[in-house]
């Protein structure tokens, strides 16, 4: 499957630091780029710990960048919640000294580099449901593993 191939640790930084100032151009802030940012957090900003400051980063950024953050649109907590916990467990099966982007490189060579992903244990009505984006919700198909 065709997925992004981030080439070094500085297009990382640029991705992670760009969301935090909201700098970042909107078409960059891709489906790669979530996963690179929350590495980036997870490995360079430990102390602000993801999973608490992640969801106020992304509301952030998209207001900066026009996208409202409503029942319809904008910032998804499952998704997010969903993502770094994928993202940490891809993080934890390598050494401190590997490269954030050539993890974020395997990630998206991974399953988790589709877009839809979380289908796999989320029906269409619960994910993309109003509750699912303003809480965690429970996947309804199959347990997630991580």
């Amino acid at each position: 499957m065709p997925h992004h191939n981030f080439t070094s640790e500085t297009e990382i930084h640029r991705i992670g630091l760009g969301l935090i100032d909201r700098s970042l151009p909107k078409s960059d802030w891709t489906h790669a780029a979530h996963f690179a940012a929350a590495l980036w957090l997870m490995r360079y900003r430990p102390e602000l710990e993801a999973s608490a400051c992640m969801p106020d980063f992304i509301r952030a950024y998209n207001e900066a960048t026009g996208v409202a953050n409503t029942d319809t649109d904008g910032y998804h907590e499952t998704i997010t919640q969903a993502s770094l916990r994928a993202a940490r467990a891809e993080l934890d099966r390598y050494s401190a000294s590997t490269p954030i982007f050539e993890i974020a490189n395997a990630l998206m060579a991974s399953p988790l580099g589709r877009s839809d992903w979380l289908l796999a244990y989320w029906s269409n009505a619960r994910f993309f449901s109003s509750e699912a984006r303003k809480r965690w919700c429970d996947p309804d198909v199959q347990p997630f593993p991580f």
